[in-house]
């Protein structure tokens, strides 16, 4: 298919007059005019065909390649892009136009993308709580800058995070229109953006124990029951709640869990799995989980599928603590600093974190498992009250 992003922002803002490529079908054309159009080029059945995607005033080079990027999709399924373009405008055209009916087509078109096809909601959740209960009937052609800043003003800034993935995904939804050759203001969510001004917010710090009050939470933790027994092996292994919860029995061998890249935070397009080192504790708690589980789930609900993030973090307020599960990896990031000489890249590797680039990591060729291995039984010495000795951990060469 050949290169592709050739172009940069700041060539497209003073490209001269002509055809520019970008790479993978994508072009830029310039006219003498003035104006400029980005057009993708391909071809099917031994036929060459273009597909304008919008001109450059109200389409960007990010968005233009994600268009181009849903085009070839369609393409490599074996149909026409252009033709489905047409027949998609002519089937929307006879019906509900709504921003709520557009939001769920947009959403449908992706979720082969976001993790688990998107069954968990999340992508359609900022929408669906702050957007669509007050504009989910407007006709998406209608809808403009002050619609949006009014729906988005009561969260802006007490729920700056939130507010700002809510007004992305919208945006995804005006292109989705554009794309079904609606007549939408393309330019919407950033008009609606500059109304809004900057967020004021500072961005809240999820609650971590000290380390040194692990320990005691640890040994307080002495219910044989799924949810107890999940926290157990949070707090030993520092993994992600999400991870944790939807452990299976069949990614664990020996003393090694493996969690697939595809179930890994900022993973995405990445196919290296993670490794995670188990103490003996952890391979302990393991089998005292083991009676609970439940269609191949170690840690499942009371009814079906696993325990939720919500339940864990119950079980900690309902013991008086403010801290949350995710916060214990920051418990063992400092206890590894305090407590150990763990060099950097190690330290990071106990959390899953990527601490050089991919060229870095393609040369180095080791994820130090032994000298995590370590680290997690000095960590579990630590918060189960066994006595531990300073082990020095010299990073692979």
């Amino acid at each position: 298919m050949g290169a592709r992003n050739k172009l940069t922002a700041s060539f497209v803002k003073s490209a001269p007059v002509g055809k520019h490529g970008d790479g993978a079908g994508l072009w830029l054309h310039k006219r003498a005019d003035g104006g400029a159009q980005w057009i993708y080029r391909y071809t099917i059945h031994n036929r060459r065909r273009e597909m304008g995607l919008g001109a450059l005033a109200d389409v960007s080079l990010a968005q233009a390649r994600e268009s181009a990027d849903q085009w070839r999709r369609v393409l490599k399924s074996g149909k026409d892009p252009l033709t489905e373009k047409r027949a998609e405008a002519r089937r929307v055209s006879r019906s509900d136009t709504s921003l709520a009916v557009i939001t769920q087509d947009a959403f449908e078109a992706r979720k082969a993308e976001l993790k688990d096809a998107g069954k968990a909601g999340g992508w359609l959740s900022p929408l669906n709580i702050h957007v669509l209960p007050k504009l989910g009937k407007v006709p998406i052609e209608d809808l403009d800058q002050r619609d949006i800043r009014d729906a988005l003003r009561p969260i802006w800034h007490d729920k700056a995070v939130t507010a700002k993935k809510a007004l992305y995904r919208l945006g995804i939804v005006m292109r989705h229109a554009a794309a079904l050759g609606l007549d939408v203001d393309m330019q919407a969510t950033e008009k609606a953006k500059a109304l809004l001004g900057e967020q004021n917010s500072t961005p809240k710090h999820i609650e971590a124990m000290d380390w040194r009050e692990v320990p005691d939470f640890y040994q307080s933790l002495d219910e044989k029951a799924p949810t107890v027994l999940a926290m157990r092996f949070l707090i030993l292994t520092a993994a992600r709640s999400a991870n944790v919860r939807k452990l299976k029995l069949e990614q664990v061998h020996d003393n090694v869990w493996t969690i697939p890249a595809e179930e890994l935070k900022g993973r995405k397009g990445k196919t290296q799995d993670l490794r995670i080192p188990l103490s003996k504790e952890a391979l302990e708690v393991i089998e005292q989980a083991k009676p609970f589980a439940r269609g191949g789930f170690l840690f499942p609900g009371k009814s079906r599928g696993v325990i939720s993030d919500m339940t864990l973090s119950q079980l900690m307020t309902r013991r008086g603590v403010k801290a949350r599960p995710h916060g214990f990896r920051s418990s063992l990031r400092t206890w590894l600093a305090e407590n150990t000489e763990a060099p950097h890249e190690v330290a990071e590797m106990m959390l899953g974190h990527r601490s050089d680039s991919d060229v870095v990591r393609a040369y180095r060729r080791t994820d130090y498992f032994e000298q995590r291995l370590a680290l997690a039984e000095r960590w579990a010495a630590h918060v189960s009250g066994a006595n531990s000795n300073l082990v020095k951990i010299v990073a692979a060469r």
